[in-house]
């Protein structure tokens, strides 16, 4: 039987974190001050550049598109983790989890993309100064925006579906916080091996094919740095890059060590915690990184503010 409409199981049972009873308060208010500042932070990025004309610019129209998937990248899985450590049914509904499978798999793809699109940015800005207005034309910054939109559409789609055509069985827990893909596919009663197919070669590109690409370019941008070494222009070009590529290590570095890198003493426990890393954690911190050590926002933030303080009087 492969026909979703065959399947016995009509909805799946999140286990979450294996938090004790007593600590279940302390980190349901530390989660949801996570979720809410990841949402609000990432708020003000958007509305920052939306409203400040001076961060009209490649570098910020590929941060902006950045902030709003990590809203949604979070939001895929953090409202329904918050309210099933609070309620005593953690289920979710079979079309429920494709549906949460498909938003996790394409904001997580989004972001991917998106850090390439940065990364390729802040190579034509230092290697290529004087052509970078040139080079960034409008309608490549559109193109570098677009392109990740439909590839991510597809390629989500594609194990969505894949995903609908199995059939599940008896067992219908899914020990982790969200409906991960390779944890329902444990799940499954049904031929796995085309799903892994995809996975590995699909799922490999879509990783290891960014990543080499966002390497590539920041080795063409130090090589670029040690032929002209002054010391301005390598804390400029540390003070440029630096953000991406913090975002760039912690966003890679769980997504490799989880999924890439696999090791046969990982617990499911250590697993879950992993996968929180990338979509919890990153989303979380992408806001101060970006803010906190770059000058345009802090401006940006003072010029809003102040436009509000003192309005022009007719």
């Amino acid at each position: 039987m492969t026909g979703r409409n065959q399947t016995t199981v009509s909805e799946f049972l999140l286990l979450g974190l294996p938090i004790k009873s007593e600590y279940q308060n302390l980190f349901y208010a530390l989660f949801l001050a996570m979720y809410v500042t990841t949402v609000l932070g990432n708020l003000l990025i958007i509305v920052l550049i939306c409203l400040d004309p001076h961060l009209h610019t490649p570098m910020y129209l590929f941060l902006s598109n950045l902030s709003f998937s990590d809203l949604c990248f979070s939001s895929v899985t953090m409202p329904k983790f918050l309210q099933n450590m609070q309620s005593q049914d953690p289920s979710i509904p079979y079309a429920g989890c494709l549906t949460q499978m498909y938003f996790f798999l394409f904001f997580a793809d989004l972001e991917d993309f998106l850090l390439v699109a940065m990364a390729y940015d802040r190579y034509v800005a230092i290697c290529f100064p004087l052509h970078y207005t040139t080079i960034m034309s409008p309608r490549l910054c559109l193109f570098l925006v677009v392109l990740p939109w439909i590839l991510t559409t597809f390629h989500a789609m594609l194990h969505t579906l894949l995903m609908a055509r199995l059939h599940f069985c008896a067992d219908n827990v899914i020990p982790h916080f969200f409906c991960d893909l390779s944890a329902l596919l444990k799940l499954s009663c049904s031929d796995t091996r085309v799903n892994e197919l995809v996975i590995f070669f699909v799922g490999g590109l879509i990783i290891v094919i960014p990543f080499l690409l966002i390497i590539m370019s920041y080795a063409r941008i130090v090589s670029s740095i040690l032929k002209v070494p002054s010391a301005k222009g390598i804390c400029k070009a540390f003070s440029t890059c630096g953000s991406h590529l913090t975002v760039v290590s912690l966003f890679y570095g769980a997504i490799i060590g989880l999924y890439l890198c696999p090791s046969a003493n990982n617990s499911t426990v250590k697993e879950t915690v992993m996968s929180m890393m990338y979509t919890v954690v990153t989303p979380m911190l992408n806001p101060f990184i970006y803010s906190l050590r770059n000058r345009d926002m802090k401006g940006a933030l003072r010029r809003v503010f102040c436009k509000k303080k003192n309005p022009v009087s007719l």
